[in-house]
């Protein structure tokens, strides 16, 4: 009997945070359609989604149950951040080219 009220309890959990997900989603519908500037409706829509894929990836990903695991994503995210900002120094060189290469 207690592996099924844990159950039924899991599967509440897992319900309440997709319909968290899906009012978020409903939000930044919203906040698409308001009278913003681009510099707050950026802020607004980054919040938003971190805020969702942090959800999604606690609960559905069950990085909540597993310490190591949310270490190993947290780590890997941030590496593959950092990675990306290692390539954007040489966008600038195809905008105005290489004055030094003749």
């Amino acid at each position: 009997m207690a592996m099924a009220e844990a159950q039924k309890s899991n599967s509440r959990k897992y319900v309440v945070v997709y319909f968290c997900i899906l009012g978020i989603a409903a939000l930044q519908f919203v906040f698409a359609y308001s009278h913003a500037s681009a510099s707050e409706m950026l802020i607004r829509m980054l919040v938003l989604a971190a805020i969702e894929a942090l959800l999604a990836m606690l609960y559905f990903m069950h990085l909540e149950e597993n310490r190591g695991l949310k270490w190993f994503v947290l780590i890997f995210t941030a590496a593959a951040v950092f990675g990306m900002q290692y390539g954007w120094t040489d966008s600038f060189r195809l905008l105005s080219g290489a004055p030094w290469a003749k």
